[in-house]
């Protein structure tokens, strides 16, 4: 069944951020949101996360279940890229697959270290493979590959669209390449009429 935005509006302050929205995202697919700053892709993912509740419209659809990529790496800081991943599994998901994933993007010399030694490259590749091992049938990110330099960006990618296929993924970008990369339709939020949304959303 599609995720379906039926003339979803949020705004913020009395400023719009989203307006009369409607579109529907693929089961099965990766579809990424793009637009410029302030046109309410945070904010649209947030209400599918259920973060947020629109103002009017409504989304349908949607599963009960999600996994998620924060702008934030929101990881445990004190326990290591292993154990942070392995909070999100089932108990009998072996420690092997996580850390064969970890090291697929690059994280084989820091699989035990605590996440608050690791760079920020790092901790990104942590948060996207938590994401992305989790059983939920659909995928919310939010510019996950923000901050990754090239080589490390591919890396995650590759492994983004491996573990993406068949699933449901909705993923926010500033870069219009990574559809491609990622073999994902596109769709771009328009951004409300005249200085009322708000560049932070």
């Amino acid at each position: 069944m599609p995720i379906k935005l039926h003339d979803l509006s949020k705004g913020f302050d009395g400023r719009p951020v989203l307006v009369r929205v409607n579109h529907a995202f693929a089961d099965g697919a990766v579809s990424c949101v793009l637009g410029p700053s302030g046109c309410g892709k945070t904010t649209l993912l947030r209400i599918l996360m259920g973060l947020l509740a629109p103002d009017s419209g409504e989304v349908t659809g949607l599963p009960r279940r999600c996994s998620a990529v924060f702008q934030e790496d929101r990881l445990i800081e004190h326990l290591s890229a292993v154990t942070n991943v392995r909070v999100v599994l089932r108990r009998d998901v072996p420690a092997a697959r996580v850390r064969d994933a970890l090291a697929e993007v690059g994280l084989a010399e820091a699989l035990d270290r605590p996440v608050r030694e690791l760079s920020g490259g790092m901790r990104r590749r942590v948060a996207i493979v938590r994401a992305l091992l989790a059983d939920a049938p659909l995928v919310l990110m939010d510019e996950p590959f923000k901050g990754l330099d090239a080589a490390t960006r591919d890396s995650a990618i590759r492994f983004a669209r491996a573990h993406l296929a068949g699933r449901t993924a909705i993923v926010v970008t500033h870069d219009p390449v990574e559809p491609r990369l990622l073999g994902a339709s596109a769709f771009v939020l328009p951004m409300p009429a005249g200085d009322a949304a708000l560049s932070s959303q």
